[in-house]
């Protein structure tokens, strides 16, 4: 099960999945584009799917429980809305904690009462799309590196506290090529801090570590990796490191220029 299929990382997911021979079920916000992502790919369902309903995570499962056992569910969907805090709108700031966090919980929740329930094994994977910004102080993207955070938090915690056939990860990529990136302002800080750290990921090399994490004991898997330790060390002194933000934002306008 994929939330957040209809395109991007999502899409590469199931796409991924489907190729490995599961049965997969895609779902999203938008139902047009994710029953027309389910035919094209090959999944066995699409649905419309608002992860902020906890009632509807549930409706997921069982449909899911119509095609076999469940194996593995994919906390993909989330918004992405950049800016300072006091540039965003109080509809975005609740839209960023209730599908990027809220979304997420409901989601292990369901897959855990899936896992346990009736055609369940008592064994399951869940992988939770999360960011690298979820590691360190991102300016630019506060509410939302706070939502990945949280994630990042919630996925350690929840591995610890469930049944040792359970497994919980997180993927913590840094910029990904979506339509979530195209979408924010080119000139925020955000965009530039994104552009600053090299290469721009891509959804295929994101799917398949994401995929790669299922029957795996890693908890949290960064890519690339050497940012994740970077991260990590920034976070360790902030207020340092806020005083570099300047130049790795002006390093990322290069970046977009030459771009």
């Amino acid at each position: 099960m994929v939330t957040g299929a209809a395109r991007g990382i999502g899409r590469g997911i199931a796409e991924r999945l489907v190729s490995q021979g599961y049965a997969v079920v895609v779902t999203d916000v938008d139902a047009a584009a994710v029953q027309a992502t389910a035919a094209e790919i090959g999944a066995v369902a699409g649905l419309a799917h608002d992860v902020r309903d906890p009632a509807a995570h549930r409706h997921v499962a069982e449909v899911a429980a119509g095609h076999g056992r469940l194996a593995a569910w994919f906390n993909n969907a989330g918004v992405g809305d950049d800016g300072r805090l006091s540039e965003l709108s109080e509809d975005q700031v609740r839209r960023l904690v209730e599908v990027n966090l809220l979304g997420v919980l409901w989601g292990m929740r369901a897959a855990l009462e899936a896992f346990a329930g009736p055609g369940g094994d008592g064994s399951g994977d869940i992988v939770n799309t999360a960011s690298l910004s979820g590691l360190g102080p991102v300016p630019g993207y506060s509410v939302y590196a706070a939502t990945k955070a949280a994630t990042v938090s919630a996925t350690m915690s929840v591995a610890a506290e469930s049944p040792r056939r359970v497994r919980v990860h997180a993927i913590c990529p840094d910029g990904v090529q979506t339509a979530m990136l195209d979408e924010q302002d080119p000139e925020g800080l955000g965009a530039a801090l994104v552009h600053s750290g090299g290469r721009i990921l891509t959804v295929e090399e994101i799917a398949e570590l994401a995929v790669g994490l299922v029957g795996t004991g890693r908890v949290v898997r960064t890519v690339p990796v050497w940012r994740g330790a970077l991260m990590r060390t920034i976070s360790l002194a902030p207020g340092v490191a806020a005083k570099g933000t300047a130049l790795f934002a002006a390093q990322g306008r290069r970046a977009l220029r030459r771009g």
